[in-house]
């Protein structure tokens, strides 16, 4: 019987083989060949809804809301710097993580807690959109919506007693909406003190978690349970308006000071000054200023052909730090060709003042701020200066001064009184940002003119723009609260090189 089984297998396998070619050759030849449809190309938007949804699944947030901008070179950017920021951001999770697990030791029979493997895997997070918002603050805020689909490898030992427990993350996948914000800007790289994070909505976290091989998440109840319990507390901790606020630079670095208080500098007189001109005299003039500040420094009047000028002229510095601010006096011979000699100078901390007391200094000037100077030095006169240094009301506890109620308290040091220094005294500042859609008839050159209480002051011109962006702070001196004043501000254009067109005023 296996006999004949065997030959019937043999034969029909001979006979099988020629007879299926020639089947299939006698049906490639003589069959009829079907015609193949072009394809019908439509635009995208002939299609219907349905349609749509099969072809985008998904449909892009830049598309939806076009406030929010495409960033491909971003995530290309991400792509290929994924593996180091991978190593730096896991190296910050062992380190952030060890306290915490340290705290665990000892409790529950806890003996220790590790990473056996620590890695974000080879896929990157997706910005899918990113916006920026305008503040009028000195601030960038931008929103983003990320998403994360990766491959992570999480492994984490606990060892209990004799027991070692392996938990696994697996599956993880993230969506947030973050806010960051990079303030303040400030004028040192990389241009942000510090950045702040807080969420716009409560993110949506999946994976899986393997404990000793097994997936606890199919425990029925479980997975909801822990997904609202993250939910919660990352809400807590970041949902807006809590934030995450990141140090970028050192504060002292970048710290932007404001005034504190008010120098009320009086040039009384100079004496026995350097003969600069033919004739054996000079022509003196003072400029004072104070180190840090940026503005101009200040002038009194050119006294002609005397070596011992009386000035007795009075000028406001705004002060910003009176523990290392340093009152400069440089005392100069007016020429009316070339430059003004410089007939000597003098330094004055400002330390060495108390709230409140007006002080007499008679300084011998000297050539520059050499301390080496030698001992044989030609005489260059004194200057004489009487100075006070008023803090403003908020700041007068500080500086450990009093409030009201002065009268004289010894030769060469008196307490201003209130007639003088009027307790309303302060500082008005203005910072002038930005314009828009202005335009002038014949040239786009503008600059801001401020007019307060009749003094004026203008910013810088920028040229060729109908947006521009000053970015300057002013400060008007004030001996009482501007309780009904008014600020004027004219955005006005004028043509950079000669020409006989006027200024044009765009805009009030």
């Amino acid at each position: 019987m296996g006999l004949v089984s065997s030959f019937l297998g043999i034969l029909g396998f001979a006979v099988g083989i020629p007879l299926g070619l020639f089947v299939g050759f006698f049906l490639f030849v003589y069959s009829e060949t079907k015609h193949v449809k072009d394809p019908v190309v439509r635009p995208i938007s002939e299609l219907g809804p349905n349609a749509l949804q099969e072809l985008l699944p998904e449909i892009p947030l830049w598309v939806k809301t076009p406030d929010y901008e495409r960033v491909d070179w971003l995530n290309k950017f991400l792509l290929d710097t994924w593996p180091f920021l991978d190593t730096a951001i896991c190296k910050i999770i062992r380190s952030r993580a060890q306290p915490i697990f340290f705290e665990y030791i000892g409790k529950y029979q806890i003996k220790a807690i590790e990473f056996d493997k620590l890695s974000l895997g080879t896929l990157p997070p997706t910005v899918c959109g990113i916006k920026v918002l305008e503040t009028n603050g000195k601030e960038l805020v931008m929103e983003q919506v990320i998403k994360w689909a990766g491959n992570p490898e999480i492994v984490l030992s606990v060892y209990v007693a004799s027991l070692k427990i392996t938990v696994q993350l697996v599956d993880l996948q993230i969506f947030a909406a973050p806010r960051v914000t990079l303030r303040p800007l400030v004028p040192t790289f990389p241009c942000f003190a510090n950045i702040v994070v807080s969420l716009m909505e409560k993110p949506h976290v999946d994976f899986g978690m393997n404990v000793l091989g097994g997936d606890i998440m199919s425990i029925p109840g479980l997975y909801r349970f822990v997904q609202e319990t993250i939910k919660k507390q990352v809400a807590n901790l970041y949902l807006w308006p809590q934030t995450l606020e990141i140090p970028i630079l050192d504060e002292s670095s970048v710290a932007i000071k404001k005034p504190v208080g008010i120098l009320h500098v009086n040039v009384v007189r100079a004496q026995k000054l350097l003969k600069m001109d033919l004739l054996g005299t000079s022509d003196p003039y003072v400029k004072l200023s104070l180190t840090g500040d940026k503005l101009p420094a200040k002038k009194t009047t050119v006294k002609r052909k005397n070596l011992n000028p009386e000035w007795n002229e009075k000028f406001k510095l705004v002060v910003k730090d009176p523990q290392s601010q340093v009152l400069q006096l440089q005392v100069y011979d007016w020429d009316k060709v070339g430059g003004h000699d410089k007939l000597g100078m003098q330094l004055v901390p400002l330390k060495v003042l108390k709230a409140y007391e007006n002080k007499e200094f008679t300084l011998d000037l000297l050539k520059d701020t050499n301390l080496n100077e030698t001992p044989r030095k030609k005489p260059r006169g004194k200057i004489v200066v009487d100075l006070t240094f008023v803090p403003f009301k908020e700041d007068s506890s500080k500086f450990g001064g009093p409030s009201e109620g002065y009268s004289r308290k010894e030769s060469g040091i008196d307490i201003v009184s209130d007639d003088e220094v009027q307790e309303g005294a302060g500082l008005l500042s203005i910072v002038i940002q930005e314009a828009e859609e202005v335009e002038g008839d014949h040239h786009n050159n503008p600059f801001a003119v401020l007019t307060f209480r009749g003094e004026k002051k203008r910013t810088k011109m920028m040229k060729k723009t109908r947006h521009p962006r000053w970015n300057e702070e002013f400060q008007f001196m004030l001996e009482e609260p501007p309780q009904h004043e008014k600020i004027h501000i004219e955005v006005m254009s004028k043509r950079k090189n000669f020409s006989f067109l006027p200024k044009e005023k765009p805009a009030t």
